[in-house]
């Protein structure tokens, strides 16, 4: 009560001190007849702490001098709390950018890669003393591939098949799976039954559940109870979170486990990309980085609570739509037309005009159109493609294109290759996953895509694919 605290310091009160704090603002307002401010650390009376503004600011006598003060105090905690959630997130986004760089530069050194390893497979046979060689380092490039399809999964602006779903659905099925591995773990359930519909790809949100699932496995190696719960959230709802919503209504999923815990060091680097908390070599710190990434990319939002020795709270929010429910195709169609299928290289008749900048990817790129069977002009940037195509368009069976350029980007060269030649077959590549302008361009009328890094089997069966479909 306002009169329990008259006559008492408030050095004593708000911060339970024997003496003045050493950054008392009302002292220097008395010094300098000005006001003055400072931030500090309140002590509630059950030892609590909380964060305070003190303004402190000077009261004038009759002869002009400052003869006290009056101090305003003020609760900042939630105010502190909600600045430190959004410099993570701009933190995480600015990673976002850097691992997605890092993701496609790596792909392209493993095309360089993958390529020759093909091309060398082209002149041995399996008896060749070199034979499992090659293999291996076949298998050590998919593993790279894998890595980058994290990093890029942390990246992601766009995804495969967005559908309305049930996020019900996919946690009993992922979670029964789960628990059929994992016996000693309790699990319990609580969905909301009126759960609104979520507009998502159900393979990755079913990736994110299963990186979350593991997560909290990891974190019980001895058993332990493992909590599910949906619920129906509004705007309203998220008020107090540094989160700018972007509808109306949101689905809620927290997932929370018994385990043993995080400190707040671990906690601000949950998410980062190769951060792990596991011995070398048993993870590759890639798992929350690609959920965060997943989450964002839906327009969603996830944060975590945890303390040592008292388990872990994730909660991811989803934009909900009015949308019914639809079943996701086990294969996309879509999917398979810009990613490419088949096997065996077959024999490429036709020229392909070779568009990249990396002269890596320039000189192995054209000996494996060579090794098919193709023709190939080459260019080193969108402007030199365009002259070459404007002049040799009529012999130009399809373009290689690859998304990054210097100067012009990818997207800007289709479309003047299209005002050249609307029925132009252009194939995009590039490091980075099949988002964003990828999309875009493909929308718009492009042929397909490929990832690099890709082999010439991959290679051959995509370009067969585009150009015999007349």
């Amino acid at each position: 009560h306002p009169n329990e605290l008259i006559g008492k310091k408030c050095f004593q009160e708000f911060e339970k001190r024997e003496k003045v704090c050493p950054h008392c603002p009302g002292v220097q307002a008395i010094k300098t007849g000005q006001a003055a401010e400072a931030e500090s650390v309140g002590v509630r009376d059950g030892g609590t702490t909380f964060d305070v503004r003190i303004c402190a600011f000077p009261v004038f006598g009759s002869n002009g001098s400052a003869t006290g003060f009056i101090e305003i105090v003020e609760d900042i905690t939630e105010k502190n709390e909600l600045e430190a959630q959004l410099q993570i997130s701009q933190k995480m986004e600015a990673i976002g950018t850097l691992a997605g760089g890092i993701a496609h530069n790596f792909n392209n050194l493993l095309m360089g890669i993958q390529g020759n390893t093909s091309l060398m497979f082209k002149d041995i046979d399996s008896s060749h003393p070199h034979y499992e060689r090659l293999k291996s380092i076949e298998k050590q490039i998919q593993s790279g591939v894998k890595l980058t399809s994290q990093l890029l999964g942390y990246a992601r602006k766009g995804q495969y098949e967005v559908i309305p779903i049930s996020l019900n659905q996919i946690v009993n099925e992922i979670s029964d799976t789960f628990g059929q591995t994992r016996k000693e773990i309790v699990i319990h359930k609580k969905l909301a039954e009126d759960l609104f519909a979520i507009e998502a790809d159900q393979g990755q949100i079913e990736q994110v559940l299963l990186n979350l699932f593991v997560n909290a496995a990891d974190a019980m190696p001895h058993g332990g109870n493992f909590y599910l719960e949906t619920k129906n959230l509004t705007k309203k709802d998220l008020k107090n979170k540094p989160y700018k919503p972007t509808v109306d209504k949101y689905v809620l999923l927290i997932v929370k486990d018994t385990g043993i815990g995080m400190d707040k060091s671990t906690i601000e680097h949950i998410f980062d990309p190769f951060f792990t908390t596991k011995e070398m070599g048993r993870g590759t710190g890639l798992g929350l980085a690609s959920v965060y990434g997943t989450i964002k990319a839906h327009g969603g939002y996830i944060d975590v609570e945890s303390k040592e020795k008292q388990g872990t709270t994730f909660r991811v929010y989803l934009p909900a739509t009015k949308r019914k429910v639809k079943k996701a195709s086990k294969t996309s169609d879509e999917l398979i037309k810009v990613t490419g299928t088949g096997t065996g290289t077959g024999t490429g008749t036709g020229t392909v005009l070779l568009v990249d900048d990396e002269e890596i990817i320039q000189d192995v790129c054209k000996e494996l159109l060579k090794a098919i069977g193709y023709k190939v002009f080459s260019a080193k940037d969108g402007k030199e493609a365009i002259g070459i195509y404007r002049k040799n368009h009529n012999d130009i069976d399809m373009v290689l294109l690859d998304m990054i350029l210097p100067n012009m980007s990818g997207g800007e060269v289709y479309d003047r290759l299209k005002e050249i030649n609307p029925e132009v077959k252009v194939l995009l590549s590039s490091g980075y996953s099949i988002d964003g302008e990828a999309t875009d361009i493909l929308n718009r009328g492009c042929n397909g895509f490929i990832q690099k890094p890709y082999d010439i089997t991959k290679l051959s069966a995509k370009i067969g694919e585009i150009l015999n479909n007349k």
